[in-house]
């Protein structure tokens, strides 16, 4: 089993591997059960993304990127502002750069999702014209 890790969320991705006891023929039609659960898993997300966001385009991209950059750059400022009082930082401030950090990783989180569904082809992407 390999683990994947991103910014906050560690998922577990598990590998078929066919038990040794199994026959090719008995490995390769479990195989092919794998491929058809893989498949209606990758069906579903498309109908289900692409009804919900529809076409996407560099302006979305963009504007994530955007959103993203201004919530990072606003966590960093709080962080180095709360350092430059007293020599420790109150809880108010550590629960305030909580909230902040938070709020940058969940739109990085996003971005990155977004990125997966258009590479994944969940959602059709409009290159601007």
């Amino acid at each position: 089993m390999s683990s994947i890790v991103t910014n906050s969320v560690r998922s577990l991705t598990d590998h078929f591997e066919p038990e040794p006891a199994l026959e090719p023929a008995e490995q390769r039609k479990l195989r092919g059960h794998l491929e058809q659960i893989d498949y209606a898993a990758y069906a579903a997300n498309r109908e289900v993304v692409s009804q919900a966001l529809g076409r996407v385009n560099l302006a979305h991209f963009e504007r994530l990127a955007i959103a993203t950059a201004h919530a990072r750059a606003k966590w960093v400022a709080a962080a180095v502002k709360a350092s430059e009082g007293a020599p420790n930082v109150s809880a108010e401030q550590c629960s305030q750069l909580s909230a902040l950090r938070q709020g940058y990783e969940e739109l990085s989180e996003a971005y990155e999702a977004l990125r997966r569904m258009v590479a994944r082809g969940y959602l059709a992407y409009q290159p601007k014209a």
